[in-house]
């Protein structure tokens, strides 16, 4: 058995000494001289080699099962987006290349529709903006509109067809005043021109209304004969409409 000798500088900065080591061959064992101090003495060469043999160890082991994982992981997602891909389909028309807003063959039965039932419930998509394309039309034929928020409605007989209290905000300091209104609808058809084909009462946001209001809506143009209802009782993926006596329940069918 062989041994190295080989001698260290001290880096202690009160003594000048240095430090002897004997190394075996093997990497084994390490014996150093008695007239050493303990103190003084470092971890062996051969400790600190098998010490960081052994962390490369560790690290590369670690290494290789984060990359296994890393792999596993995209294998599984990637199967699961080919799975999702498989079952998506997209139903692509004409309108999604030239335009939904201008491309409307159906004006044409809106015209009629509205002319047969007198009063509809429309169903528009959540972006806004198709319903102007029907608004125009019936602007075109002649009518006249009167937007109305259902909101701020309150009951629709009353404010439409009779005269109605009004109390305006007295903010704590005024005397609660009553003020009282005429008929909107009667009002409106009493400023409408000789050449007007009619009346459209045109409701936003009338799905908060219930069932009794919507029946007095779809029952206007019988009391009404020159106005037309149209109620937006709520939304769709595309602009669509339904006579409102079905809504309301009044429908045989």
């Amino acid at each position: 058995m062989t041994t190295l000798s080989y001698t260290f500088p001290s880096t202690t900065i009160t003594t000048s000494s240095s430090r002897r080591f004997l190394i075996t061959s093997n990497g084994s064992s390490c014996r150093r001289r008695p007239n050493i101090s303990t103190e003084d003495q470092p971890c062996s060469s051969s400790a600190c080699y098998q010490g960081a043999v052994q962390s490369y160890g560790l690290q590369k082991q670690r290494v290789q099962l984060n990359s296994i994982s890393k792999a596993m992981r995209t294998s599984r997602l990637g199967s699961v987006g080919r799975q999702k891909k498989g079952a998506i389909r997209c139903n692509i028309e004409l309108q999604d290349f030239i335009g939904g807003d201008l491309i409307k063959p159906d004006l044409g039965q809106w015209l009629s529709d509205v002319e047969e039932h007198k009063a509809i419930a429309i169903y528009s998509p959540h972006e806004g903006g198709y319903e102007g394309r029907y608004l125009t039309r019936l602007k075109y034929q002649g009518y006249h509109f009167l937007d109305l928020s259902a909101r701020g409605l309150g009951d629709p007989e009353t404010t439409l067809t009779k005269f109605h209290p009004v109390c305006p905000a007295h903010v704590g300091k005024q005397p609660i005043a009553r003020w009282y209104f005429p008929p909107e609808v009667d009002y409106r058809l009493s400023l409408l021109p000789p050449d007007a084909k009619g009346l459209v009462v045109w409701i936003i946001e009338a799905k908060v209304l219930s069932k009794a209001e919507l029946q007095f809506l779809a029952l206007l143009p019988t009391l009404r004969p020159n106005v037309r209802v149209i109620a937006e009782c709520g939304n769709w993926r595309k602009f669509v409409w339904k006579p409102l006596k079905e809504i309301a329940g009044l429908s045989q069918s």
